[in-house]
C-alpha cells in the first residue's frame, strides 16, 4: 500500500498550528523535523524544544483527495499554507529499513563493527556483530566512533570496565573482545540492557563477564580500572563525584558525548580527580580521557 506525503514548511511559531490543520484534513500522523541542519542538544528537563524552521509532514491514506485536504488543512489554519508539496510515499518495511544505511565500520587497526545481517569484510579481524535494535549505539555517530578508536588503541587485556550509559552495549562488548576481564554496562533504559544482552550472546560473550544494571540497582561498591561513560556533557557534570568514586586509582576514564565547546569546562571539572589530557575532537564532537589520581 502506498501512502500521500503533505509536507510544508513552517517556523517554530506556526508548527502547531499546521499540525493541527494536517490532522483536521485527515492525516494519519504527523511529524516535524529540522528543516535547516540546526541540532538541539540537551534541552532543560520538562522542555520540547523546536528547531527555528521545522518541516511539519502529514501522512495521508492513498485514496485521499488531495485538494480537498489541502482547502480543509488551509481553511482550519485560516491563513494561506506556506510552501508545501504533496508526494507519494512508497510502502516499505519501515522497521528495518534503516538496515540498508548500517554498513561494517573500521575502528583503528583491529576493531570492526558489522551488522549481523551481514559477512566482516574481514574475518579474522576483532568483529563485533551489532544488531542495535531499539537501544542507540552503532559506531555511526562521531561519540561512539571516538571511543571505540581509543579501545582500539588501548590495551585493554584483563581490565575491568563500566561502560556508563551502555545504549546497544557497543563499547561494553568491544571491550570484551578486545580482552577486557569483565564489564559491568549501566543505562536508565531497561530496553538498552536487553539489547546489550543480546549483542553480547550474540558475539559469543560468556554471560558471566557482563553485568547489566539499571543506575539505581548499581551496587554500591562497584569499581573498575576503566570508566567508559559516553552520555551528554549535562549528565557527565552530575555523575562525576559518581563515576570518578568507581574508578580505581590509576584507573582510566574515557568521556564522550561533548560537544567540542563543552570541553574545557567538563575537563576542568573532571581535574578535581582526574590528570587530564588533551581533548580530542572529531567533527563538533570531542572525547576526554584521564587517570585517576
Amino acid at each position: 500500500m502506498s501512502w500521500l506525503q503533505f509536507r510544508i514548511d513552517s517556523t517554530r511559531e506556526q508548527s502547531a498550528a499546521i499540525e493541527d490543520a494536517l490532522l483536521a484534513a485527515g492525516a494519519c500522523s504527523v511529524t516535524l523535523e529540522d528543516n535547516a541542519d540546526q541540532a538541539i542538544l540537551e534541552p532543560a528537563p520538562g522542555e520540547t524544544p523546536l528547531w527555528p524552521k521545522i518541516r511539519v509532514t502529514g501522512l495521508f491514506t492513498a485514496d485521499t483527495n488531495t485538494d480537498l485536504a489541502t482547502v480543509t488543512a488551509t481553511a482550519h489554519l485560516g491563513e494561506t499554507l506556506p510552501n508545501y508539496h504533496w508526494e507519494i510515499l512508497e510502502d516499505r518495511h519501515w522497521e528495518r529499513a534503516w538496515m540498508d544505511d548500517f554498513k561494517p565500520m573500521c575502528f583503528g587497526r583491529r576493531l570492526w563493527i558489522c551488522p549481523s545481517w551481514k559477512q566482516p569484510p574481514e574475518p579474522q579481524a576483532c568483529n563485533l556483530m551489532l544488531d542495535p535494535g531499539l537501544a542507540f549505539g552503532t559506531g555511526t555517530h562521531p561519540t561512539t566512533a571516538l571511543c571505540l578508536q581509543w579501545l582500539d588503541g588501548h590495551d585493554v587485556q584483563g581490565k575491568t570496565v563500566i561502560d556508563y550509559g551502555c545504549g546497544s552495549g557497543v563499547l561494553a562488548i568491544a571491550a570484551l573482545l578486545l580482552g577486557a576481564r569483565s564489564v559491568i554496562a549501566v543505562d536508565n533504559d531497561p530496553q538498552a540492557l536487553l539489547a546489550t544482552e543480546e549483542n553480547a550472546r550474540r558475539n559469543g560473550i560468556d554471560p558471566g563477564k557482563l553485568q547489566p544494571f539499571l543506575p539505581e540497582q548499581l551496587p554500591a561498591d562497584s569499581h573498575a580500572e576503566l570508566m567508559l561513560a559516553n552520555i551528554l556533557a549535562g549528565p557527565l557534570l552530575e555523575l562525576a563525584p559518581l563515576l570518578s568514586r568507581m574508578t580505581d586509582s590509576g584507573g582510566q576514564l574515557v568521556l564522550s558525548g561533548i560537544l567540542a565547546n563543552q570541553a574545557s569546562e567538563l575537563s576542568a571539572h573532571y581535574q578535581h580527580w582526574f590528570s587530564m589530557d588533551a581533548a580530542e575532537f572529531d567533527q563538533d564532537w570531542t572525547r576526554l580521557t584521564g587517570i585517576r589520581r
